[in-house]
């Protein structure tokens, strides 16, 4: 049974509503509502989540033939019914948190992913700012297991592209916490703490909808503090070529300056910020370093 709408057109639909909901937040803040607009890192980002669409043009056939073709030696055949929408959505959420996660943790996707880190701004452009590389980084593959069970291609890219405009409204300063939705759902206040650069809030909530994930495998942190948005290193630059490619730059230098096996390794899948002798620092060692700190000096570790 085929799909029942064409799931392509999901993003293009959820366009023009970016647009207004971005237009009346920039609005909001101006006329006093919580959040910051800069005109500059807003078209950086703007021009980012364009490159994305134009990228996605040459790219997407990489990832959509490796779907079907894992399609043709699915486990099961999985029919579009209530029963599989449901599952459908629970396991294409739980696929996202682990991309999510891992791309975090591992330099080889982190250099794809980085590029929504950038912005030292929170507002719904930042939900713009999309990599150029996802596909070519084979970023698609923890998708992969879906397909294999023998949920249909159309089936899971539709949740896919569900969970991406659902996440649009949760990058905003605008809106305060929800009440109990807090517990279930990912929200503006769950997802601030994920953009942030404060090392109580690293490696942390890398939930899409459903925040259950994050509090189940014990990366949930509550926002507290005023978040710092941006990365540790932050670019200094809202040229899009840099944004799209530095952190790719950076692996091609570190490869370059390899002397064994183990650091082209470290360098391609350790962790962001790893280094043979240690000299830089990754999130979860800086993270570390903050909390070994009496609180009254932890403000002290950036």
């Amino acid at each position: 049974m085929e799909a029942p709408f064409d799931v392509s057109l999901i993003i293009t639909y959820a366009v023009p509503l970016f647009v207004v909901l971005i237009v009346a937040e920039a609005v909001a803040v101006r006329l006093g509502a919580s959040g910051r607009y800069d005109a500059g890192d807003a078209a950086a980002s703007l021009a980012m989540g364009l490159g994305n669409r134009v990228a996605g043009l040459f790219t997407i056939g990489i990832k959509l033939g490796v779907y079907y073709a894992v399609s043709q030696v699915a486990l099961f055949d999985i029919p579009w019914a209530w029963w599989s929408l449901v599952l459908c959505f629970f396991a294409e959420d739980l696929a996202y948190y682990w991309f999510h996660r891992v791309a975090h943790e591992r330099r080889w996707f982190w250099a794809s992913h980085v590029i929504h880190h950038t912005s030292q701004h929170y507002n719904l452009t930042t939900a713009l700012r999309q990599t150029w590389t996802g596909d070519l980084s084979l970023s698609f593959v923890f998708w992969l297991p879906l397909i294999l069970i023998g949920f249909p291609v159309e089936m899971v890219l539709m949740f896919t592209a569900f969970s991406l405009v659902y996440q649009f409204w949760i990058h905003t300063e605008t809106i305060d916490r929800l009440g109990p939705l807090e517990w279930v759902l990912n929200t503006p206040s769950h997802h601030r703490v994920h953009h942030a650069t404060n090392p109580k809030y690293l490696d942390a909530n890398y939930a899409g909808v459903l925040i259950i994930w994050d509090r189940l495998f014990g990366t949930f942190v509550r926002e507290e503090e005023r978040p710092t948005y941006g990365i540790i290193s932050n670019l200094g630059t809202l040229n899009p070529l840099r944004i799209a490619f530095h952190e790719w730059a950076g692996i091609a230098r570190d490869l370059l300056s390899a002397r064994s096996l183990r650091d082209v390794g470290g360098y391609l899948f350790g962790p962001p910020g790893w280094s043979p002798d240690g000299s830089r620092k990754t999130s979860a060692q800086i993270k570390a370093a903050w909390a070994a700190v009496p609180a009254a000096q932890r403000k002290l570790i950036t």
